[in-house]
Parts: structure tokens; sequence; C-alpha cells
């Protein structure tokens, strides 16, 4: 009978154990995610700031009205997943755009800016 009552608590305690882990490892693993995500965002931002600052200070001559893939000089870029880095050009206006290949990544980032 004390074997069967030990069995019982033992599968209650196996129980609430799984109850309770299963759950803070897997919060765990989306707090790592989300956190990376937030880590690609802002490596982004700062990429686009800085060339966008480039493009400000002439480089945008070098581009025909249209949207262009856009090469990053950046060495950071290594810290970024896939993606693509697009600059569109109007007449008045350039925007500079991170689009990431996975979804998951922090989302795009785009900075425009009049043109003088």
């Amino acid at each position: 009978m004390l074997a069967y009552i030990l069995y019982a608590l033992f599968i209650l305690a196996c129980a609430v154990l799984i109850v309770v882990i299963l759950p803070v490892a897997y919060s765990y693993d989306a707090e790592n995610h989300l956190a990376r995500a937030y880590y690609c965002r802002a490596v982004a931002m700062e990429i686009v700031d800085g060339e966008m600052e480039v493009l400000l200070a002439g480089e945008w001559r070098a581009f025909t009205p249209g949207t262009h893939p856009y090469e990053v000089k950046a060495e950071s870029r290594a810290n970024l997943p896939a993606g693509q880095f697009t600059v569109t050009l109007q007449t008045n206006k350039v925007r500079l755009e991170w689009q990431p290949a996975v979804k998951r990544y922090g989302g795009p980032v785009a900075r425009e800016a009049m043109l003088k």
C-alpha cells in the first residue's frame, strides 16, 4: 500500500514539475528570440542612419530615380541576418530601407529625407 502512495506522489511530483518547467523553458526561448530581434533591429537602424548621412552628403547623385539595391559598407552588416538594403530616389526625396529576408528578425527599418 505504501508503495502505491509513494508511486502516486512521484507521478504527481513529475506532473507538477512538467507543468512548471515547460512554460518557463518556453518563455526563456521566446525572450532569447525577442532579444535577438531587438539586436538586429538596432544594428539595422545604426547602419541605415549612417548610410543615410552618406546619401544626403551627395551620394544620392549616383542613383537614377527609382528603387535600386544599395551596397552597405558597414562592417556591422555581418551581424545582420539575410536581408536587402534598397534606396529609392524620387525627384525631391530619398529613402533607404533594410528588409530582412525572414520577418522574425526585427522587421524592416527605413529612413526618408527630403533632398535640397
